[in-house]
């Protein structure tokens, strides 16, 4: 039987849809609050902007940590394990909603949910850019409206059994992180476990990524940053050329040569990578581009391009003859094929 309560929470209205187990539990903060959520506009047809299970995996926030949309913590710490509720919220709880749900939604494709945002505050971030890249949340943005939102809540954890996220980590904390993560990086790289080496490496680019992205660009702190990610990235990308993640490399190379056009290593990597795959022309260019920049490393250029000359011979020869074989097996069919109509003439 439906429930309905009004929150100590002024625009806020409750009502229960399934009950949950046991009492309603503690929640200390950095308590683990894992839930599925609806998201409906409240109109006739309670259209669903979002839906978690969609997406395959569950939310989470912490509490206590200054999630964008502080009105779901009411919400979920209302709620028992396993409780079904639906939710009304008025206006002045959901004017950040647009901004929440589309990070959510760069989340569950497995991308940064910072991404493409300025140095400024969240509201300030969807003002600039006018735009969240999906209509329905474009419209939230412009007319602010009352939102219903249908929660269960899955799983609380307990704050001491988790590891602490890295969004949850304040400036000095995530700074403090980068080294441990290098040098555990390292150590699995001597280990030759490299795809876990590249995880550490990328954990930590991605901390100092986001300490970046909330100092003002061409500001000391901010170049700083930028040069610390350098050895990081370059270590990620070694891992991948280990792994012959070779599209990888020229992906993640590239973007860092876009802001360090000197990186010698970064166009080392790109030509080892481009190599590989048989980009000759661009293999070339970013090899030479090493010489040019640290002319100690000519005669290291110079062994790279001779060998790249070597294998795109022993291609050229080895699709050469690939392709002899093929016409010679066609003419071979084409030879069998008119010896049979050959024959079946003679019979008839």
């Amino acid at each position: 039987m439906e429930e309905t309560y009004v929150l100590n929470l002024p625009g806020v209205k409750k009502k229960i849809l399934a009950g949950g187990t046991g009492p309603l539990p503690h929640f200390p903060p950095g308590t683990k609050l894992v839930f599925h959520f609806q998201t409906l506009l409240d109109n006739f047809e309670r259209t669903v902007i979002d839906d978690s299970r969609l997406a395959k995996r569950p939310a989470e926030i912490f509490v206590g940590k200054m999630f964008k949309m502080e009105v779901w913590e009411t919400l979920l710490t209302s709620m028992r394990i396993g409780e079904v509720a639906e939710f009304w919220c008025d206006a002045i709880h959901t004017g950040l909603y647009p901004i929440v749900s589309k990070g959510m939604r760069l989340i569950a494709q497995g991308k940064d949910p910072l991404e493409g945002q300025r140095h400024m505050c969240g509201m300030g971030n969807m003002f600039h850019y006018h735009s969240t890249g999906y209509p329905e949340l474009d419209e939230l943005m412009r007319t602010p409206q009352p939102l219903i939102f249908i929660m269960e809540l899955v799983q609380v954890g307990d704050p001491m059994s988790y590891k602490r996220e890295s969004w949850m980590m304040e400036k000095d904390e995530k700074l403090e992180s980068v080294p441990t993560l290098h040098m555990q990086g390292n150590a699995l790289v001597k280990q030759r476990r490299f795809r876990e080496a590249a995880s550490k490496y990328k954990e930590a680019v991605l901390l100092l990524k986001t300490v970046q992205s909330r100092e003002m660009p061409g500001d000391i702190d901010y170049i700083n940053l930028g040069r610390m990610i350098i050895p990081l990235e370059l270590n990620y990308c070694q891992c991948m050329l280990e792994l012959e993640e070779y599209y990888e490399v020229i992906e993640h190379t590239t973007e860092l040569l876009e802001k360090h056009k000197d990186c010698v290593k970064g166009y080392y990597k790109r030509a080892k990578a481009h190599a590989a795959v048989w980009n000759e022309k661009e293999a070339r260019k970013d090899f030479n581009m090493v010489a040019n920049l640290d002319i100690t490393l000519a005669s290291l250029v110079r062994k790279e391009l001779n060998a790249l000359s070597e294998r795109m011979k022993e291609k050229y020869w080895e699709e050469k003859e690939q392709y002899w074989n093929m016409l010679e097996k066609k003419e071979e069919e084409d030879k069998n094929e008119e010896e049979e109509e050959e024959e079946d003439d003679e019979e008839d």
